[in-house]
């Protein structure tokens, strides 16, 4: 262990001290089909009870996997977009709904993705909006409620509780997954000495507390270190002042 698990512990130490209740939710990007990174995930999920919201990619995903779903209480499917390609231009970051996409052809896309989903999962479809790459136009927002979403995800802490009215913002803030270096894992102090910042922030009223601490994996690409990073980080929070948030359309 590195001394990052160390500065980790006395911060909850700090946040159990004071009385101090964490919200933890855990997001997972780009499923479309079972598989065994699948199957792990979800065993991991039931093993320390802790649901996973699944975003997956409306226009490839199989019927298989709403079935897979199905046979699980710990994944949770939400709307990753709708086919996760890049219509930025060149010079730019990826992003499937840029503020250079025509808005309407933009809400367009993600209304099929609401609808696909809906046909696939039924009830078990929870109506929040994960645009690919946590990037989305801001002229977006307005509009998404009246497609039947209660939530946008992306990254970092929120700036504000609702990202529009009637849309709550429910953001990760942990991504072990060095996407510049292979796809192996952040190196470990990096990743624990950026969160115990993001948990003192909290506890002394610089950011948001009332958000939950959202985890980001990527099932389909994890390493075995990324795996044991993911499951020793949340066993640590759950032990500590963190308790399971699961979506419901009675946040905000």
């Amino acid at each position: 262990m590195t001394r990052g698990w160390d500065e980790l512990d006395a911060e909850l130490a700090h946040w159990t001290t004071e009385g101090l209740r964490l919200p933890l939710w855990w997001r997972d990007d780009d499923a479309i089909a079972p598989t065994e990174a699948l199957v792990q995930l979800g065993a991991l999920a039931t093993r320390l009870d802790l649901p996973v919201h699944l975003a997956v990619i409306p226009e490839t995903a199989q019927e298989e996997l709403a079935q897979a779903v199905a046979q699980s209480s710990h994944l949770i499917p939400v709307v990753h977009g709708w086919a996760h390609k890049n219509h930025a231009s060149a010079d730019k970051k990826k992003c499937e709904f840029p503020s250079t996409r025509p808005v309407d052809e933009a809400l367009n896309a993600a209304e099929q993705g609401m609808d696909r989903l809906k046909h696939l999962f039924g009830p078990a479809l929870q109506p929040m909006f994960v645009p690919p790459w946590n990037r989305i136009s801001p002229a977006m927002l307005p509009w998404l409620a009246g497609l039947s979403f209660a939530a946008v995800s992306t990254y970092g802490p929120r700036k504000r509780v609702q990202a529009a009215p009637g849309l709550v913002q429910i953001n990760t803030h942990i991504d072990p997954i060095d996407w510049k270096h292979g796809r192996g894992l952040v190196p470990e102090d990096h990743l624990l000495s950026r969160l115990v910042d993001t948990l003192i922030a909290r506890r002394t009223g610089q950011q948001d507390s009332a958000e939950p601490l959202g985890l980001l994996t990527h099932h389909l690409v994890h390493s075995d270190e990324v795996w044991e990073f993911c499951e020793t980080l949340l066993r640590r929070l759950l032990d500590g002042p963190a308790h399971p948030w699961r979506f419901n359309e009675r946040i905000g």
